[in-house]
């Protein structure tokens, strides 16, 4: 009886170059070794100029075009034509996104350059108070901005959330739904001025013209941020399944107390969203606060009494009368916007940790 030995032939290592297909990490490199080849040829065109004259925006998006060009002509040559025209399809794609981002790169490059030469201690610890020239600050404008902006969120919150929660839970299509449901439109449109004038006319009525105070301009916010609250948590509320209410009805559970235990909660999150939008949305104006809250150089934490600035209006300020020293006038409005920008995204991340601890939690534990 004979025995028959099988011998296993060894197994090749595949080398994804000369299979056919390049690795997946290949585009990834392709792209940023494009963009360094770019801003390294735009550091050699700037230099001994400043950094704040360095063109990011070209300079990816040229990167961008060299990593198309690239990726098909090294495709093309490892996959072959059919391949590479499918990565040339995906690259430009990927290129729209990326040129559409550019505003936002630049934006956020130039305000950072520019506003960092007057982010220091003394910025943030005084006010403009008889300084003149060099020197100065910004407290009051940002204590200002947000007492003006938190006053806002407790007008505007509330009265959002409720006429939400009335048009998705109560209302039946009736002609008062209809009727809010249109005036919310058209309160979405309204250019920011309108608001101002409307609240400094209001006031102006009982304290006479030339009336400023930080409450008129919370109030000219809120006329812009309760449309945006109004539709943001509609749309949160109608996401809300219908089995849940259900489930709470049959239990017994009235209804207000449905939407308090189980609506709510479970469109917490996005609500929190539409909030957060809603404040940076009017955090940034400056119309409306050049009417109604003024501007002052000095400190001032009353709501109620007197002018109170916001960083808006201070950076369009030091801007618009840049006095005997333009450069620190110019310093002073980029590190206020800088400033502001943090703000707005410090609100941002609060809001996602927010939802993130009171959005309702799924699965086993």
């Amino acid at each position: 009886m004979s025995t028959v030995t099988a011998t296993a032939s060894p197994v090749k290592s595949v080398n994804s170059l000369t299979s056919g297909k390049l690795p997946r990490s290949v585009p990834w490199t392709v792209l940023g070794a494009s963009w360094l080849i770019m801003f390294a040829v735009f550091a050699i065109l700037n230099a001994g100029q400043p950094i704040k004259n360095f063109n990011i925006a070209a300079a990816v998006f040229l990167g961008t075009l060299l990593f198309v060009i690239a990726i098909g002509v090294l495709s093309s040559i490892v996959e072959g034509r059919r391949k590479a025209a499918d990565r040339v399809i995906t690259a430009v794609v990927s290129a729209a996104f990326i040129v559409a981002l550019l505003p936002l790169i630049s934006l956020l490059y130039t305000v950072v350059v520019e506003g960092v030469q007057r982010f220091d201690i003394e910025f943030f610890s005084s006010s403009m108070r008889n300084v003149v020239g060099a020197g100065g600050g910004a407290i009051h404008a940002i204590y200002g901005t947000l007492l003006i902006t938190a006053a806002t969120t407790v007008i505007s919150v509330p009265i959002g959330l409720m006429t939400s929660i009335y048009l998705v839970e109560y209302s039946t299509g009736s002609r008062l739904s209809r009727a809010i449901t249109f005036f919310v439109d058209v309160m979405t449109g309204i250019p920011s001025i309108v608001a101002g004038l409307f609240a400094y006319a209001v006031f102006a009525l009982f304290f006479g013209p030339g009336i400023s105070m930080g409450i008129i301009g919370a109030i000219a916010l809120s006329v812009l941020m309760i449309p945006v609250v109004v539709r943001s948590s509609e749309e949160m509320l109608r996401l809300v399944p219908n089995e849940l209410r259900e489930a709470a009805y049959a239990l017994g559970v009235p209804k207000w107390l449905t939407i308090l235990k189980v609506v709510i909660p479970t469109s917490i999150a996005g609500i929190t969203t539409g909030i957060m939008l809603a404040i940076a949305r009017v955090i940034g104006e400056t119309a409306p606060l050049l009417l109604t809250a003024g501007y002052t150089q000095s400190l001032n934490l009353n709501l109620f009494d007197g002018n109170m600035m916001t960083l808006p209006v201070y950076v369009y300020n030091q801007y618009a009368n840049q006095g005997t020293t333009p450069d620190d006038s110019v310093a002073r409005a980029w590190a206020g916007a800088l400033t502001l920008i943090l703000i707005v995204m410090v609100l941002n991340l609060a809001a996602r940790m927010i939802a993130k601890l009171f959005s309702p939690k799924t699965g086993r534990r």
